[in-house]
C-alpha cells in the first residue's frame, strides 16, 4: 500500500495507472475508520483494479462553530485498517497543500437539495464537500467513487455536480453499515459515552417503526414522521434536529409515500449529532 501526501504524487501515480490500463476507484474519507468506511472499501476492490482511498480533515467543510479541531484523527491506525481490505493507495495531504496560498475557486451547488436536511443546518457544508471531492477525482483521475448511504443527501449533492459540471465519475452509493445493535457506524460515535451510545439506538429504533408502519400500509407521510418523533421524543437524552422525508434521489416534498423516499433524521444525543435514515420503495442502492 503506498502513502501519498502531496498531490503532485497522487496526480503522478494515477496516470501510471491510467497508462496501465487500470481502472481507479476513489473512496473519499475523513479518517477514524471503521467498518463502514471498510465496506466501501471493499466495495470498491470488487468493481475496480486500483482503490485509492484519501484520508482528509478537510477543514472547508466545517462551520466556524464545528468539530474540526476536536474530529478524531488516527491516521496510523487508518493505515493498518485500509491494508486489511487491501487498499492500493492512501491520500493523506495537508490543508496548505490542498488549500494552498492564494486559493479561492469553490464548487457551489445550487438549488433546493443544498437547501434542506443537513444543508440547511451546515451553511457552506456542501460547498466544502463539493470542492474537496472534485479536488479528489480530478487528482485520482477516479473511475468510479464510493459514497454511505448514511450521508445521502451527500450522494445526490455528488451525484448533482458531478452530472452538471461533466465530470467522468460513476458514483455508487452503499447502504447503511450498523453495530450489532442497529446504530448507524460513525466516526462521531467515538464522542458518546457508554451510556449515551445505548440511549442513540433510538434513532435506529425509530427508522425501524417508520419502516413497519410503511410496510404495513402507511403512506401518508406527515403519519410516518409522526411515528418517527413519537419513538425518538420518548427519549429524554435525544434532541431532535430534524425529521424529514422527502422523494429520493429528487429531495422533493411528498404527502404520500408513493414512488422512492427518504426518511431522514438528525438527532443530538448529549453534544453528539448523529444522523441516520431509511429510504422506502425500493432496493437501497
Amino acid at each position: 500500500m503506498e502513502i501519498f501526501h502531496k498531490p503532485e504524487e497522487l496526480k503522478e501515480y494515477s496516470r501510471k495507472m491510467k497508462k496501465a490500463g487500470k481502472t481507479i476507484g476513489l473512496v473519499p474519507t475523513m479518517g477514524a475508520l471503521h467498518e463502514g468506511h471498510l465496506t466501501l472499501m471493499r466495495a470498491a476492490r470488487e468493481k475496480c483494479d486500483i482503490v485509492i482511498a484519501s484520508v482528509f480533515v478537510n477543514p472547508v467543510q466545517f462551520g466556524p462553530n464545528e468539530d474540526f479541531d476536536a474530529y478524531p484523527r488516527r491516521f496510523e491506525e487508518d493505515c493498518k485498517k485500509l491494508e486489511t481490505v487491501p487498499v492500493d493507495a492512501v491520500f493523506h495531504p495537508e490543508p496548505k497543500d490542498m488549500y494552498p496560498d492564494g486559493f479561492c475557486t469553490y464548487v457551489n451547488v445550487d438549488g433546493d437539495i443544498t437547501k434542506k436536511l443537513c444543508g440547511a443546518r451546515r451553511p457552506g457544508h456542501f460547498r466544502g464537500v463539493a470542492t474537496v471531492v472534485t479536488k479528489l477525482m480530478n487528482l485520482s483521475r477516479a473511475d468510479e467513487a464510493f459514497f454511505g448511504q448514511k450521508d445521502a443527501q451527500q450522494v445526490v449533492v455528488v451525484n448533482r455536480f458531478v452530472s452538471d459540471l461533466n465530470i467522468p465519475v460513476h458514483i455508487n452509493m452503499v447502504p447503511i453499515v450498523r453495530e450489532p445493535e442497529g446504530l448507524a457506524r460513525s466516526s462521531r460515535n467515538a464522542y458518546m459515552s457508554a451510556d449515551e451510545k445505548q440511549r442513540a439506538l433510538v434513532l435506529s429504533r425509530s427508522l425501524r417503526k417508520a419502516k413497519e408502519a410503511y410496510d404495513n400500509g402507511e403512506h401518508d407521510a406527515e403519519k410516518i414522521k409522526k411515528i418517527t418523533r413519537e419513538v425518538l421524543d420518548a427519549e429524554p437524552k435525544a434532541k431532535i434536529d430534524y425529521v424529514d422525508l422527502y422523494s429520493f434521489p429528487a429531495l422533493e416534498p411528498v404527502d404520500s409515500v408513493d414512488e422512492r423516499s427518504i426518511l431522514a433524521i438528525a438527532v443530538y444525543i448529549g453534544k453528539t449529532r448523529l444522523i441516520d435514515n431509511v429510504i422506502f420503495g425500493g432496493a437501497d442502492k
